[in-house]
């Protein structure tokens, strides 16, 4: 019997598994360079963080007045960022060891994010972390991205898991709101250093404040292990 029995983990992949977040900022700012917006920063990349492809591209075609449609915006972003992430995606170290030891223990795993499921497919591939990731839920495959609980809902469906048996890694506040309504628990470990006081973040069961450079494979085993032993 494993320490892990009855829990299922579902990870967030941008920012969370991979440091996915400066090809999204260089695929953006290439996408809007495209399409007359020449100045796009890194601190305005970093209001989109945790939300959808489709919802940023969205998004950008009414703050820019872009005229090409949301379709063709965000299949621009994709091929800059399939490009980009084929060659340099990198699974942050402490996660790999995560994985492995959730996946060694058979703990049931799952990634939901925002980005497209080629993308997806794309960095676990170029990570190797597709060995132990077999479910994937995209946000392009349910109705609403984060903060909506959707995708989190949709990977505990398809690992036949209770949402209250699930916990959440996420690393940014619209993930966190969507694991709370989902009703399962949250282990967050902010991107963005400035959002670590967010509202969002409050009512993570696991705050890991330093964020990914705080952040130990040990320290979240026995955190779930503590938690399979209270319930």
């Amino acid at each position: 019997m494993s320490t892990l029995d009855g829990i299922s983990v579902i990870f967030d992949l941008d920012g969370t598994l991979v440091d996915s977040e400066p090809n999204y900022y260089e695929a953006g700012r290439q996408t809007l360079a495209e399409y007359g917006v020449p100045d796009f920063t890194w601190a305005e990349h970093e209001e989109y963080v945790g939300i959808s492809t489709q919802e940023t591209v969205a998004d950008w075609k009414r703050r820019y007045g872009l005229r090409a449609p949301v379709e063709e915006l965000l299949a621009v972003k994709n091929r800059h960022y399939l490009e980009l992430a084929r060659t340099s995606a990198r699974a942050y170290p402490e996660m790999r060891k995560f994985v492995e030891l959730l996946a060694g223990e058979g703990v049931p795993l799952a990634v939901a994010s925002g980005s497209s499921p080629e993308a997806i497919e794309t960095i676990l591939s170029r990570t190797g972390l597709d060995a132990q990731l077999r479910t994937i839920v995209s946000a392009d495959e349910v109705a609403q991205g984060k903060p909506a609980p959707d995708v989190f809902l949709e990977a505990a469906r398809r690992l036949g898991a209770d949402p209250a048996d699930c916990v959440v890694l996420e690393d940014a506040a619209p993930g966190a709101a969507a694991a709370h309504a989902a009703g399962m628990r949250c282990i967050a470990i902010p991107y963005v250093a400035t959002q670590a006081d967010a509202l969002e973040f409050a009512g993570a069961d696991l705050l890991v404040r330093g964020g990914q450079a705080e952040f130990t494979a040990r320290a979240a085993y026995d955190w779930l292990a503590r938690t399979v032993r209270a319930a």
